[in-house]
């Protein structure tokens, strides 16, 4: 736990979106809750048990009633959490690719006062069975983020990343769907919030896989970001 003892965790929120995830959204709970106790699931109205399994070890589990989206789920979870008074606020991914051992190492340079926002990177840390064509389209996006937002980031939709409490209240996802990763670089670059990116592992399974964005999504999250974008 690098040090981290449950104590130092206390003001720590993790906060799941979770769509579907009933074979392994139980796992990931009680994985995490030998680092951070503090979890938030957001259900984004699943057709099958998420909410249910999730409700047996999750700290807190909300619910939509209709399927919305990652971003708006993440806002959901924020949002919670901010109510119930954290100090900081971790997102996490609900298919297992994350360590629950990374989140400390997120946290810490928070702790330090430099920061309010950390980013995890997979190209800083490492990428476990990363697809070729998964791997084209996260540089990609990287390129994309670079010359729109102009952050000098590595790695543009990784789900792992840490922001204090400040950082989080100035957070308002208004793309519901996965656009969401690339608006909430936007944000960080429009309110100034210093950043800094920690290495990472991202774990990819067969199921992760099967969950993940495809390369043929990619022109559909770009419209959807563009045109959320240009409404701000």
């Amino acid at each position: 736990m690098s040090g981290e003892s449950a104590s130092n965790m206390s003001g720590v929120y993790v906060v799941i979106a979770a769509y579907n995830e009933e074979a392994v959204i139980a796992d990931v709970l009680s994985d995490l809750g030998r680092i951070a106790p503090n979890t938030v699931v957001v259900d984004d109205g699943s057709s099958d048990g998420t909410y249910e399994a999730a409700c047996g070890v999750s700290r807190w589990t909300l619910r939509h009633s209709v399927n919305r989206g990652q971003g708006a789920s993440l806002q959901t979870g924020i949002e919670f959490a901010l109510r119930q008074g954290a100090e900081y606020i971790v997102t996490f991914d609900a298919d297992g690719q994350h360590r629950p051992e990374d989140i400390p190492r997120l946290i810490e340079p928070l702790r330090s006062g430099e920061y309010d926002i950390a980013l995890g990177s997979r190209f800083l840390g490492s990428a476990i069975n990363l697809p070729s064509s998964r791997r084209l389209m996260l540089r990609l996006a990287v390129l994309f983020t670079r010359m729109v937002s102009g952050l000098r980031i590595t790695d543009a939709h990784n789900g792992l990343r840490a922001m204090t409490r400040r950082a989080a209240s100035q957070v308002d996802l208004r793309l519901d769907r996965m656009a969401h990763a690339s608006e909430l670089l936007d944000i960080i670059g429009r309110m100034k919030l210093p950043y800094c990116e920690i290495p990472v592992e991202i774990r990819y399974t067969d199921y992760s896989k099967q969950k993940g964005q495809r390369l043929s999504n990619a022109p559909r999250i770009l419209f959807h970001y563009l045109l959320g974008r240009a409404m701000r």
